[in-house]
Order: C-alpha cells, then sequence, then structure tokens
C-alpha cells in the first residue's frame, strides 16, 4: 500500500507544473482523478511524440510520462449539472489542484470560497505564473518568463554572452510543481490537527525566484553580486566549471580545496594550487584549459575514478538515460501500454522510501476513460450518466486525435 494511498485528489490542471505535481502523489498511491474538459482534454494529449502504436486519444509520450497511476473524467464545466458532479467529488475528496488563471473557477460559481462550504477539509492549491494577487495576476506566462523575472535566466550563462535557457524547465518544475507539492503536504499535516484545509497559493515566479536564495542573501545583506558568468558557483571560479576535453566535456566541481589539491597533483601541477579561484579568462583558466583538452573524455573518467576531485563527464540524454547510475537507481522503468507495439519506457521515482516506496503501476488514462465509473461511484444510474452526455455536461471515452498547440 502506498504512503499516500487514503488521499483523493481532483487534478484540473494541464501541461507541466500541476501535472508533474499530481505524478509525485499519485506515484506513492493517492488516488488521483484527473478532472479534463470534454473537448480535448489535457493539451499536452495530443503533442508529439506518441509511442508506435498507440491510440492517439491515450496521450502522447509526454503525457504519458506524467500522468501514470492517474485516472480521467470529462466534466464541462460552463453546465450547471457538470458543477453539481464537481461538487460531488469534492466532498469526498482532500485535495483539488487548478492551473487556471486567478479567479477562472470562481467565475464558473466553483472557486476555493464555494468549494469550501461543500468540504471544509478540502486543500485547494492553485497554480499560477505570478500568483493569486500583485500586479501581474492576471498575466499570461510560461517557464522561460518566469525564470527570467526571477533574475536566473539573467544570471545563467557566460560573461558577456546572452543568457542561457536551461534544458529543465525550472520554473514549471522547481518553481511550480515540487513547491504545489510540498504546499499540499503541509496544509494536510496541518489539517490533522485543526480538521480544516486550506488554499495553498504557488506562483511560479516566487518559486523560481527561492531558487536563488544564497545568491539574494548576499544582495540583501547590502554587498555587490557578481553578474553572468562570474557568479562564484555559476561560471566564476576555474576550479568549478565545465571543460571541453579532446572528444567532449567533462564536469570539474573541486571547490572544496582537498578536491583541488588532489586535481592539481593528479595533474602533476602544483603550482595551480594557490589560482584555484581565479576568474574564466585568467591565465591560470587558459592552462586548466588546455590541460582538459589534452585527454579524452574516457581517460577523464578513468583519472577520476583514482582521485576523489569531482570530476564528471558530461552525457549526453541517450547516455545519461543509459548509464550504470540510472540502472542502478531505478530511474528508467518499464510500463505496459495499452495499444503501444511494445513496453513505454519512463523515468522512475526520484524518491526513495524504505517502507513505503512508490510504484508505477498503471498506464496514463484514456481521456475521459473513466468518466462512467467515477458517476456511478458517486450514485448516477446508467439513465442519468446518457442525459448527462446527451447534454454535453460530461463526456465518456475519446478517440481519435485533437487539435495541439505544439508542433
Amino acid at each position: 500500500m502506498g504512503a499516500l494511498s487514503d488521499l483523493k485528489v481532483l487534478d484540473l490542471s494541464r501541461l507541466l507544473p500541476g501535472g508533474f505535481c499530481s505524478l509525485l502523489l499519485a506515484d506513492f498511491g493517492a488516488q488521483v482523478l484527473k478532472v479534463e474538459d470534454t473537448g480535448q482534454g489535457d493539451y499536452l494529449r495530443w503533442a508529439p511524440p506518441h509511442y508506435e502504436g498507440a491510440e492517439e486519444s491515450a496521450g502522447s509520450a509526454p503525457f504519458l510520462a506524467l500522468n501514470r497511476n492517474k485516472r480521467s473524467i470529462r466534466l464541462n464545466l460552463k453546465e450547471e449539472a457538470a458543477r453539481r458532479v464537481l461538487l460531488a467529488l469534492v466532498r469526498e475528496s482532500d485535495v483539488l489542484l487548478e492551473s487556471f488563471r486567478p479567479g477562472v473557477l470562481d467565475r464558473l460559481g466553483v472557486g476555493y470560497e464555494r468549494l469550501r462550504e461543500e468540504n471544509p477539509r478540502l486543500v485547494y492549491c492553485a497554480i499560477t505564473g505570478y500568483g493569486q494577487d500583485g500586479p501581474m495576476r492576471d498575466r499570461a506566462g510560461h517557464d522561460m518568463n518566469y525564470v527570467g523575472l526571477a533574475g536566473l535566466l539573467g544570471l545563467t550563462g557566460e560573461r558577456d554572452g546572452p543568457p542561457i535557457q536551461p534544458a529543465g524547465q525550472i520554473g514549471d518544475l522547481g518553481g511550480g510543481a515540487l513547491m504545489a507539492a510540498f504546499g499540499i503536504m503541509a496544509a494536510l499535516h496541518e489539517r490533522a490537527r485543526s480538521g480544516v484545509g486550506q488554499f495553498v497559493d504557488v506562483s511560479m515566479a516566487d518559486g523560481a525566484l527561492s531558487w536563488l536564495s544564497l545568491v539574494a542573501a548576499k544582495h540583501l545583506a547590502g554587498h555587490e553580486v557578481p553578474g553572468r558568468g562570474e557568479l562564484e558557483l555559476a561560471g566564476g571560479y576555474l576550479c568549478y566549471r565545465p571543460y571541453r576535453c579532446s572528444d567532449g566535456w567533462v564536469t570539474l566541481g573541486a571547490l572544496e580545496p582537498k578536491f583541488w589539491l588532489m586535481w592539481c597533483r593528479g595533474v602533476g601541477r602544483e603550482d595551480l594550487i594557490e589560482r584555484q579561484f581565479d576568474p574564466p579568462g585568467s591565465e591560470a583558466h587558459r592552462e586548466v584549459e588546455r590541460l582538459f583538452a589534452q585527454r579524452t573524455r574516457e581517460e577523464w573518467e578513468r583519472f577520476a575514478a583514482e582521485r576523489d576531485c569531482c570530476l564528471e563527464p558530461v552525457l549526453d540524454l541517450d547516455e545519461a538515460l543509459e548509464s550504470e547510475l540510472v540502472r542502478a537507481r531505478d530511474m528508467v522503468v518499464e510500463l505496459d501500454q495499452p495499444g503501444a507495439e511494445r513496453p513505454v519506457r519512463q523515468l522512475g521515482v526520484p524518491i526513495k522510501l524504505g517502507r513505503t516506496p512508490g510504484a508505477v503501476s498503471a498506464p496514463g488514462p484514456v481521456l475521459g476513460e473513466h468518466t462512467r465509473e467515477v458517476l456511478s461511484g458517486l450514485g448516477y444510474g446508467d439513465e442519468e450518466i446518457g442525459s448527462l452526455e446527451d447534454a454535453g455536461a460530461v463526456a465518456g471515452p475519446a478517440s481519435g486525435s485533437g487539435g495541439s498547440f505544439m508542433p
């Protein structure tokens, strides 16, 4: 039994931040029900690529990766009958997660104040770009906007070069999904004492800014913060940088003097020991670059195996996913997906609990796959369900393709 198996979650969110948040909960047993619209549902369903042989209505590869272990119901919340279904679901749920702009559900008559009337114990979590209040609450945005406004993007890259977009979505995942998951668990923990739920306001811009806690602390204490490419842990020290070798790249993280000493002695250059914190572009930095370029990545891997100096290769994604480390940590798993020609491979569960570990047990749901099942569980009869479908308030399993905002 999963650590969160007694938790019931309604997920009204779309795309990445909410999907990853509820994935974390679902992997540990939470009963997550995706509440999708009667149109195309979660936009990510239709984003390419799809697994060979799998029905498009089941979802794209990114959608399936984010929505395993979940169920799906389709509701048209513009219809009163559908809103009554949502209220019935809320009465038996612990958490509601949404990612609409502030006020959208209020205008539909199913905002937090209305939902708490039905269930005072409900923990309601809203993930937005800029929060529920403030001057930008109604603005649209995406990951790059959030990390740009937070100052994080402006500090990433080489000195005098352009800001470099990170390959991972720091704002969406680090600033949104992870903060939401923590906020939900904190509110549930407090509910165990008080018996009352609360509103969890997660701003992805706020969350992204918190990733600069060490850097911001220096500025807020009145000290000057170096610019792009000069920040201590973002390119400013020659002992803590990526370096090009003869056939690729490696990372040197010799921040502590003992690790730098080990590297310098390993390459026979004790004269560089006192140059550990010289900046990029210095004579010492150019010499370190020259030394790295003399060996292959494999040779540097052997070097690192013999000397404990925080030196590792920069892997391409395919290399990382097939690495011994990833295999040993079960960070790539296989899951049978109906219609797919072979088992679907996905990333595993990153948090390892010793007694009640997370599990990847069920594939991502077809759009509206569980509509009738969920309605039956709420006490609706077959005739009532048919009437709801005819009225356009709910919809069952979808087939075929829907449009996508992504190429």
